[in-house]
């Protein structure tokens, strides 16, 4: 479906450009909210008549996006992130992680205009990087990243405490037999040791008596 853009839009275009969309993307987005119109007869003359101010703003883009060029080229830009010894970071330097450094320099840049070498960076070093900013003006900005290694305290580890011993319930049923079997048994009550017993005298016979006178 063939529209005329009623404002910038990146990356689709910008105002007075004809661009073709899907339908469904014009019904749903680009028409409710105003950026985009149908290209037909009466929008075509609508945009003709506004041909000179669109042509006057894209000049003072275009003088803008110098500008910020040279201002974005004569800056360095410094990022600190956690390293290690190697010099490899421990995250990665993204278009996102450039996009708010330049905010805090007072730059507006959106991160897909910002393109890096590799997408990423992962170790300390000096990139380049490239700004997208008008049509076919780009600067090319220096990005020094820097690590910070980070330090971690040594804890002297605790001694080991040695194993429990688990009594075996063999051994303990083992012992209490053996200590049975050393332990003289108890003299029953009232039996005389063998030792002790003597054999008593035998009683003498009783005399007969004669019956005879």
């Amino acid at each position: 479906m063939k529209v005329i853009l009623n404002k910038d839009l990146a990356p689709l275009g910008e105002e007075g450009d004809v661009k073709d969309v899907a339908k469904g993307y014009a019904r749903n987005y680009l028409f409710p909210r105003g950026i985009a119109l149908p290209y037909n007869e009466r929008t075509i003359k609508l945009f003709e008549s506004r041909q000179g101010e669109i042509e006057a703003r894209k000049i003072q883009k275009r003088s803008d996006a110098a500008g910020i060029k040279e201002k974005l080229e004569s800056l360095s830009l410094e990022i600190t992130m956690p390293a290690g010894a190697n010099g490899k970071l421990y995250g990665a330097v993204t278009s996102q992680t450039i996009a708010d450094e330049l905010v805090k320099q007072g730059f507006q840049i959106e991160r897909k205009r910002i393109d890096l070498p590799g997408s990423h960076f992962k170790n300390v070093g000096k990139y380049k990087v490239t700004v997208k900013l008008y049509e076919s003006a780009a600067a090319e900005v220096t990005v020094s990243v820097l690590g910070q290694e980070i330090k971690t305290e040594t804890r002297t580890a605790a001694p080991a405490r040695p194993p429990r011993r688990r009594r075996d319930f063999r051994e303990e049923s083992g012992g209490s037999q053996a200590s049975s079997e050393q332990t003289p048994q108890k003299e029953e009550a009232g039996a005389v040791p063998a030792s002790a017993e003597t054999s008593a005298p035998e009683a003498p016979a009783a005399e007969a008596v004669s019956t005879e006178s």
